[in-house]
């Protein structure tokens, strides 16, 4: 599998086949192999495979994690292609998923995240970049058992604010909820962003 998933682009095509991860149950943080045995994967968890296969063909072993007023969080795979910014990762929502390498910076790349991360409840306050390696020995690659350390790790980080004005997060409030009063079980698709979408 490794070998045949060379590009970010393979990455996000193979995960986004896998079913989304909804824990039911007990909750979950597998590592890339856990993922594959399961054959499905949440957020965190899609971000660690990108990061497991990634690495095995020169790509750095990052997340980008996000802070949220309602606290749930949501983290991806940030990648660099020809100076520029794209993303792998997965979500319940489209508009979370994998970004084309078209941003400047790894903040311009958070902040295409923060239309679609609002709904009911979600509103993106702050961004971090990590590095993998900073956790050492510390085995989120291949472990048999859940990798509670690397959300630890990332609830310890220091976050950047990444803010939106009042007035523009009640606009997209406002048309999140006539939306889903529309069509209560659809996900939006109406951003003008999609063409970044990976």
């Amino acid at each position: 599998m490794v070998r045949h998933h060379k590009t970010p682009r393979d990455v996000q095509r193979w995960l986004r086949r896998l079913p989304y991860n909804v824990e039911q149950g007990a909750k979950t943080l597998r590592s890339f192999r856990g993922v594959v045995r399961a054959g499905t994967a949440h957020c965190l968890e899609a971000a660690l495979c990108a990061a497991t296969i990634l690495e095995q063909h020169g790509y750095p072993t990052r997340l980008l994690s996000f802070e949220s007023v309602d606290l749930l969080d949501h983290v991806i795979y940030p990648f660099v292609d020809d100076g520029r910014w794209g993303a792998v990762a997965r979500s319940r929502d489209p508009g979370l998923h994998g970004r084309k390498p078209v941003f400047r910076s790894a903040r311009a790349l958070a902040a295409s995240f923060m239309e679609p991360y609002v709904d009911l409840t979600g509103r993106i306050t702050g961004f971090t970049v990590v590095d993998l390696e900073e956790l050492g020995s510390y085995d989120w690659r291949l472990s048999e058992r859940n990798v509670w350390k690397v959300e630890r790790w990332l609830n310890e980080c220091t976050y950047a604010p990444l803010t939106m004005s009042d007035r523009r997060y009640a606009r997209l409030l406002e048309r999140y909820r006539r939306f889903k009063k529309r069509f209560p079980a659809r996900k939006p698709l109406y951003y003008d962003n999609r063409h970044t979408w990976l």
